[in-house]
């Protein structure tokens, strides 16, 4: 019986280990997203940290297809009833771990109330330990982005230097804000010829966000234009790992470090149970 305790209190704890889980959107498809996720949680994961990426792109799931990744099955299996978390969770470059997306057409925005339990159910009886959750979302402001988004502590907005870019961010900001009480975001400028260029993208985005919102946004850094971008896509590795000292690596790699200085959540507020309970509060509010 002692034993049994004493197994039931080792894993109470590991459950409820603070866990840094960060949403990183971006309003618009096409601003590197994904690859800032991947490549961010790989760069975490180099430093010793215990990292899982969540591909929250339900209908066009993509993280697997960048690192070159074979996936059976993934979230709509353990939805169906077909198998379990753990059994989809694969393992990525260092070690990290990967929940793929389904692909189609469900939205966490519609889902039943009994997948709504489920997949809480499903989360919450996750053996993994893990330090960092990171969910790469969806672009757009679609019901499943705000959800994701609203479950998350820290919310990274990631822009670059296309007018769509800023106009989708500023979009994106004001309904969770207005509609949702987020008003702190963390802002990342991709693809910039310049640390200016950077500077000035988050310039336009303060600039109308001071305007005509309450909220406060946070400046990142950049991360410069970089062809070891594009050569590693095209390897389907994360150009951290591949092209370690790259400019683009080395901005990643600055990125996982400020990361890494955030403050941990409270144990109630930063378990991954949390996460999917605020995550299902959100799709059905």
């Amino acid at each position: 019986m002692y034993v049994k305790d004493q197994a039931h209190g080792l894993r109470q704890r590991r459950m409820t280990k603070p866990v840094k889980v960060i949403s990183v959107t971006g309003g618009k498809g096409g601003v590197g997203k994904s690859n800032i996720s991947v490549n961010m949680a790989v760069a975490l994961a180099m430093e010793g940290h215990r990292v899982m990426l969540l591909d929250a792109d339900l209908g066009l799931a993509n993280v697997d297809v960048m690192l070159g990744l074979k996936v059976k099955r993934n979230l709509s299996h353990v939805l169906n009833g077909d198998c379990d978390l753990e059994d989809i969770i694969i393992t990525g470059p260092e070690g990290m771990k990967i929940i793929p997306a389904a692909s189609g057409t469900k939205s966490m925005a519609h889902l039943s109330e009994m997948e709504h339990v489920g997949l809480v159910r499903a989360f919450s009886s996750l053996s993994e330990q893990v330090d960092y959750l990171i969910v790469d979302t969806a672009a757009g402001i679609a019901d499943n982005v705000i959800s994701f988004t609203l479950a998350s502590q820290d919310v990274l907005m990631v822009v670059c230097d296309e007018p769509t870019s800023i106009t989708d961010a500023y979009a994106l900001i004001k309904v969770l804000s207005q509609e949702h009480n987020i008003y702190n975001f963390k802002v990342l400028a991709n693809m910039v010829r310049s640390p200016q260029e950077g500077r000035h993208l988050f310039s336009k985005l303060t600039a109308v966000s001071d305007r005509f919102l309450d909220v406060g946004l946070e400046y990142l850094g950049s991360v410069p234009f970089d062809e070891n971008v594009r050569n590693a896509i095209r390897k389907q590795k994360p150009f951290v790992q591949t092209y370690p000292r790259s400019p683009a690596a080395v901005a990643i790699k600055q990125l996982a470090k400020k990361v890494d200085d955030w403050p941990l959540p409270s144990s109630a507020r930063g378990n991954i149970e949390f996460f999917m309970e605020r995550l299902v509060q959100g799709a059905i509010g």
